[in-house]
């Protein structure tokens, strides 16, 4: 299984589409997924692999980013999104399959504490205090846990004292890389990723934001659509679940009981 990272541009993806020798991800699904996905989709794609001999290749970045990429022709045969919205987008413009659409998980967001950090924060208010100085988060223009963060502030009416110590990445993945860097005093970040890092983080209660149901779909055009298809049955089935749950998502059909350990 192979990562890469669509920051590239996608001209140079194209340009390595079309050269004269095939292009190394041919034989393989490419599949387009939120940053959220990164530590539970890594392990999705070692055991699809495994049960199928199908190999993955996955393009993580912003949910908002990868959809734009779709929209312009990117090479991907299966989109896993953060949020819904971005998938109706799609399947409004006619590029999704529609039948292949499906909740497959809903995201929840921590506040990570960076190590370096020496003002006292033990709940979201603190952010607003003078003794914080910078706070990251995903870019609420095109990233759902981004949009969750501000809404949690906006609930708690500290996103205007907030918002200038903001410190924006381009994904969730990057907010919680400046934290882990001491380059902010704390961030707002996924779930998933929390549980994988040995900081110290906090669950912010969902109801301060709406919800962070995620989906997926299989898109229209693809030369994959049977393997596509299969991927997106391994996510929801009896060998998927499991792994997703162990990252902290809720699963459709079920409530969350507690947070994994920390």
């Amino acid at each position: 299984m192979k990562v890469f990272n669509l920051a590239l541009p996608l001209s140079l993806l194209l340009f390595a589409a079309s050269c004269g020798k095939p292009a190394e991800s041919e034989d393989k699904l490419i599949v387009a997924a939120a940053s959220d996905l990164i530590p539970a989709f890594r392990e999705l794609g070692t055991s699809f692999e495994q049960a199928t001999g199908i190999k993955v290749t996955f393009n993580f970045s912003s949910t908002g980013i990868l959809a734009r990429q779709i929209e312009n022709g990117a090479p991907v045969d299966l989109f896993a999104a953060a949020n819904i919205g971005f998938v109706d987008g799609l399947e409004k413009k006619g590029l999704i399959i529609t039948d292949t659409k499906a909740l497959y998980a809903r995201g929840r967001i921590t506040l990570w504490i960076a190590p370096t950090n020496k003002a006292e924060i033990s709940k979201l208010e603190d952010l607003a205090s003078p003794e914080v100085e910078k706070v990251s988060i995903a870019n609420p223009e095109h990233a759902p846990y981004g949009t969750a963060a501000r809404e949690a502030f906006q609930s708690l009416s500290i996103w205007n004292t907030v918002q200038p110590k903001c410190v924006y990445g381009d994904n969730v993945r990057q907010a919680l890389q400046y934290a882990e860097a001491g380059e902010v005093n704390a961030a707002i970040v996924a779930l998933s990723s929390s549980v994988q890092t040995k900081g110290n983080w906090i669950l912010i209660p969902q109801e301060l934001h709406q919800p962070l149901d995620q989906a997926l779909a299989v898109i229209k055009g693809t030369k994959r659509e049977k393997e596509a298809r299969q991927f997106a049955l391994f996510i929801n089935g009896p060998q998927g679940r499991p792994i997703m749950r162990k990252y902290g998502f809720i699963l459709p059909g079920e409530e969350p009981v507690s947070a994994p350990e920390k």
